[in-house]
């Protein structure tokens, strides 16, 4: 027989030698944590290993996530597909166990953490996307939806800033299914955080609505369970468990301090390490004894089976709510989106307004929330101006199978909590602000990007446009930043049919986040034929064509559109052969194939004028270097939306005269 301790001990040798045979790592979080790890994961997580993919099982995140070989670990000793070579491997290039836990490179990894906090955020996603999922899933005797989120924290998660703005929502949501474990070890990389952090994290906690279970012995296990099984008792709070740990627990002479925090511990502290937990095994060498005691594999195909058969009688009882259920967390579209949205599209076409693209876009959403009951929004505190909400909104917080989720003034904590509503699955999540607050979202909108997320972006006042507020509302470099960073689809409609497309677009996107850069201020709509229209989808097309060899081509995006067509027809009646090219996409047209970008840039012109009211340096890229960019170097102004373009050069006047100076030289 082994003890608990030795159950644990795995762990923390595993760890300590792979980070020691990698040469880099940190070791001393695994260590510490691996007695809270021990007796969550074998007496509590539901989960299955053969199927790391089953739709009810808990959702375990390190938020912590330089520790991740505590969780490599984990998954390794209960039976996942992460072999002892691959522990061999940590931090090597292709391995499954890179140095930071990352989705879909990992079975069993739910999301990518590393930046601190972020991961606490993600799972108050998934936490909010379990409860909403099973309001409405969910009958009398039929709980096909119903687990928990489990979190590891550290000081540090706790001392950024996104933690305050996600723990604060997720009291007052009354998450009661979430708990977190908080590794208080005092050590950070500096060394003690008594100088520099020294919260009241109960009171801080209790604040915030939480169930706070304090002075739990992490290393004890009758006191961790003890305050997992008080956490569970809590049903309209989220609860988190104070653990007092010791970092680098084992190490003779690291323990306690930052010293195994982020290095190896070395051969000679590892060898004592060894002795000081009674470790009598080579390096990599877990005796059957531990696998066969941390092996979950038939408990894990015994709690899925269960499942699997309460889900077949609500099959039989409940066959459309089934039908929807397994279309929803299968990632499938309706099998009439195709036609609706078409249809929705050419109607707008038909029936022209001249309305800002924010209406637009809230138009759309009315439209298609009709045929995707996933989509779930929300706004930081700026619903009325985002417009992102219709009429059939309901907040969750009034109704838990609602849609609309008031995120308060937290762009940063918003967007990680979306992040972590997709990848709970069920949900396509949507979340908005002011575009020039996306610089308070932008590292989670970067993990969005990393992780493939499909999370819409709705930015609205998207320019100089959105007038008086001046400079510090005003996007001047928002826009290339977005669409230089990989993963992300941008898209910057003219009109409401563009910014239609652009959702359907999002929608149907397999994989990866999409940006919406919408207006404040009207803007006109534009004709377009059947194959101008069908046309929108590849990011750009040709809006306007002369019949004659071409002196130049125009290319343009959202309310600078319209002027550009202006300017051209006036360069035309000059005597001038002109291409407007509406490129609401960069993204999207630069993964066309070469043959449709060579027909709508032809290489032959090389007179090529960009503009849109954002910085200029971007558009380099398809003017070329000797190509005019009518765009923005410096910040904006406070003053009218019509009188800030003037001052900026966004005219029909100043388009044509640069036109000609181009067209002469």
């Amino acid at each position: 027989m082994c003890s608990r301790k030795e159950l644990a001990n795995a762990i923390r040798i595993l760890s300590i030698d792979a980070v020691q045979n990698a040469q880099s790592g940190h070791p001393g979080m695994p260590m510490g944590m691996a007695d809270i790890a021990e007796v969550l994961w074998r007496d509590f997580l539901k989960h299955s290993p053969k199927n790391p993919i089953w739709n009810n099982r808990d959702r375990f995140i390190l938020s912590n996530g330089h520790g991740s070989m505590l969780l490599y670990s984990l998954l390794h000793l209960t039976g996942y597909n992460l072999s002892i070579e691959e522990l061999k491997n940590f931090r090597q290039l292709n391995s499954k166990t890179p140095g930071h836990p990352e989705i879909g490179e990992t079975p069993g990894v739910e999301t990518t953490t590393g930046p601190l906090g972020q991961g606490l955020a993600n799972a108050v996603g998934m936490a909010i996307a379990e409860r909403t999922l099973s309001a409405y899933f969910n009958r009398p005797d039929y709980n096909i939806v119903d687990h928990y989120t489990w979190v590891f924290v550290g000081d540090g998660c706790l001392m950024e800033g996104i933690s305050h703005e996600v723990c604060s929502l997720a009291g007052t949501l009354k998450l009661g299914k979430l708990i977190v474990f908080y590794d208080k070890n005092g050590i950070s990389i500096d060394g003690k955080v008594s100088s520099w952090f020294t919260d009241d994290t109960v009171k801080r906690f209790q604040s915030y609505n939480w169930h706070v279970v304090d002075n739990v012995d992490g290393h004890d296990p009758k006191s961790i369970k003890q305050g997992i099984i008080e956490a569970q008792l809590i049903a309209e709070k989220p609860s988190i468990i104070i653990c007092n740990t010791i970092i680098g627990f084992g190490s003779p002479n690291k323990s306690g301090t930052a010293e195994s925090h982020g290095a190896p511990l070395g051969e000679k502290e590892i060898a004592l390490t060894r002795k000081q937990l009674d470790w009598k095994h080579p390096p990599f060498e877990i005796p059957n004894i531990i696998y066969k005691k941390w092996n979950f594999i038939n408990k894990g195909c015994e709690l899925e089976n269960e499942w699997i058969e309460k889900f077949s009688l609500y099959q039989l009882k409940y066959p459309d709510l089934s039908i929807e259920y397994l279309r929803r967390v299968n990632k499938e579209l309706p099998t009439n989106w195709h036609q609706q949205t078409n249809k929705y599209i050419h109607s707008l076409q038909k029936n022209k307004q001249n309305i800002a693209s924010r209406k637009a876009s809230q138009n759309t959403l009315e439209e298609f929330t009709k045929i995707l009951p996933e989509l779930i929004g929300g706004s930081a505190d700026l619903s009325p101006s985002n417009l992102t909400m219709w009429s059939c909104c309901s907040s969750i917080k009034d109704n838990l199978a609602g849609n609309y989720i008031h995120y308060g003034v937290r762009e940063f904590g918003m967007t990680a909590i979306a992040n972590g509503i997709f990848h709970h699955g069920g949900f396509i999540p949507y979340t908005a602000t002011f575009l020039m607050f996306v610089e308070y979202a932008r590292n989670a909108v970067r993990m969005a990007a990393l992780m493939n997320t499909k999370h819409i972006f709705v930015y609205t006042h998207d320019s100089i446009g959105l007038g008086e507020d001046g400079p510090t509302h005003q996007p001047i470099e928002q826009l290339s930043s977005l669409r230089i960073t990989p993963n992300i689809d941008v898209w910057r409609p003219s009109d409401q049919v563009e910014t239609a497309v652009a959702w359907k677009s999002a929608i149907e996107k397999k994989s990866g986040p999409t940006a919406l850069i919408l207006s404040r201020q009207n803007l006109s709509q534009f004709e377009r034929d059947s194959k101008q229209l069908s046309s929108i989808a590849y990011g750009a097309y040709i809006l306007h064509d002369s019949n004659k060899p071409l002196d130049i081509i125009f290319i343009s995006t959202g309310s600078e559109l319209n002027i550009t067509l202006i300017a051209a027809k006036k360069l035309i009646s000059l005597g001038y052969s002109v291409r407007v090219v509406s490129m609401p996409s960069t993204n999207v047209f630069d993964r066309q194939d070469s043959s449709y970008k060579e027909f709508i840039l032809p290489s032959y012109v090389i007179k090529r004028v960009a503009i849109e009211a954002s910085i200029e340096d971007f558009w380099y890229k398809y003017v070329g270097i000797n190509g005019v960019i009518i765009g923005m170097k410096t910040f904006g102004e406070s003053a009218s939306a019509e009188d800030l373009f003037e001052k900026f050069g966004f005219t029909v006047e100043n388009i044509v005269k640069k036109s000609i100076i181009l067209l002469k030289s």
